[in-house]
């Protein structure tokens, strides 16, 4: 069994259910997926219209990190399964079970799900301080990290860990963490290598990692600090391994479990 990874501590009832291709994008629903641009129950035309753009870049960005993981599995002689990611607004039900939408954006390996809250990507620049489009693209490909992992045993390795050595479970549920952060990088590097990246780019990644450190979280939600209780990791940690993955581009470099 496996609890939910997330990427700074996502989930409620269903109410926005969108799909757009190319990426693999579900409606949070156990049913086909729609045709591009078909809306969920209780999303009217307007709101459809609303959040168009956004589930567009997310659907380009999901696709694109995929595209480039698939692509390495490949040349390590593995085969690469695709994640599903779930899009919604104030909450949804997961493999995982139902959580806040406080909780942030996560992923489910139970159902092999990415699940975002598209209130979250406000939520980054409002509450956390960190904007752009590409720290968007960070949280997305930190979640689809999880993925990786998930596919490389290193999440179950992880829980194995955990219950072997109890004390030591904050300790590895950082480690895992900022694994995910590397992988982010490494796509980042993909993406800088194939021209997609814009000026200013990098600097919104750096921003978006070490504004959902658990420092920077504790501070603003309790006023005080206490490392023992870091669960992702600090925003140093979280800004130096998603720069390790950037900088390398090398799945190699990760290595933290």
């Amino acid at each position: 069994m496996g609890g939910p990874l997330g990427i700074g501590g996502g989930l409620i009832m269903l109410v926005l259910a969108l799909i757009f291709g190319p990426g693999v994008i579900s409606d949070g629903s156990d049913g086909a997926a729609d045709s591009y641009g078909d809306v969920g129950a209780g999303l009217s035309p307007a709101d459809s219209a609303r959040e168009e753009p956004m589930v567009q870049f997310v659907s380009f960005v999901l696709d694109d990190v995929q595209k480039t993981w698939a692509e390495a599995f490949q040349s390590a002689g593995q085969a690469y399964r695709p994640a599903t990611m779930v899009l919604f607004r104030n909450g949804t039900q997961s493999a995982c079970g139902v959580g806040q939408a406080a909780m942030g954006p996560f992923y489910c390996p139970l159902d092999e799900k990415v699940y975002i809250d598209l209130g979250f990507f406000n939520e980054l620049d409002s509450r956390f301080g960190a904007p752009g489009d590409f720290a968007q693209a960070y949280v997305i490909a930190h979640e689809l990290g999880h993925h990786v992992q998930h596919l490389l045993g290193t999440d179950a390795k992880m829980r194995e860990m955990q219950q072997s050595n109890p004390r030591s479970a904050n300790e590895l549920s950082v480690r895992l963490e900022l694994q995910a952060d590397c992988y982010a990088g490494v796509w980042g590097n993909s993406a800088a290598r194939r021209d997609k990246l814009s000026t200013g780019d990098v600097e919104e990644g750096l921003g978006a990692a070490s504004a959902v450190g658990d420092d920077r979280i504790q501070q603003q939600s309790r006023g005080g600090v206490n490392p023992e209780s870091f669960t992702h990791g600090s925003a140093q940690q979280r800004a130096e391994w998603f720069n390790r993955g950037l900088q390398s581009g090398s799945a190699q470099a990760c290595n933290t479990i």
